[in-house]
């Protein structure tokens, strides 16, 4: 098992082993349609988000991603929307895992890169189950291919590693 070290702006000496092989021995529920390398690559949190943890991560991530580390680029992110509410909201509502401050999506890159925590697992993947009521809502109200329609919903799908270009 390969431990990995965090040091960044919001993580100092925080540790985690990988448990799983990177990308593989996913939960049977959780069935993400991105990578975390995919999402960056087509635009998303306006570029803001890992700018400054990239150390964590494979550099096969950020070949192409589209980053921003003066501040948040909307036009960077695929629809060319805002569709995120700011840390602080998520920290509000209790959404923030301690041990992922940055919340879903670096829980999702851990994950993917093999990390395994049980129950933080099951209460994140309990959430991006529940984002699956917006691809409803986009084939009810959107014709297929109509990449206009539903911008900001498009956006937060792609944020919770739905493919919204198919839709």
């Amino acid at each position: 098992m390969k431990m990995i070290i965090v040091n960044d702006k919001m993580q100092q000496g925080y540790r985690y082993q990988l448990s799983a092989p990177e990308g593989h021995e996913f939960s049977t529920d959780f069935l993400p349609q991105l990578t975390p390398q995919q999402m960056l690559e087509l635009g998303v949190f306006g570029g803001k988000y890992m700018t400054d943890c990239r150390q964590e991560f494979p550099n096969s991530w950020f070949t192409k991603a589209k980053l921003s580390p003066a501040g948040k680029n909307i036009s960077l992110n695929y629809f060319a929307v805002d569709a995120s509410l700011p840390l602080l909201n998520w920290q509000q509502k209790g959404w923030i895992y301690p041990d992922d401050p940055r919340g879903w999506f670096q829980w999702y890159c851990r994950y993917y890169l093999g990390r395994r925590l049980a129950d933080e697992d099951k209460r994140q993947i309990k959430r991006w189950r529940a984002m699956s009521r917006h691809i409803g809502a986009l084939k009810k109200n959107c014709e297929p291919g109509d990449w206009t329609c539903r911008r900001k919903q498009r956006q937060a799908l792609l944020h919770w590693a739905y493919d919204a270009r198919v839709l």
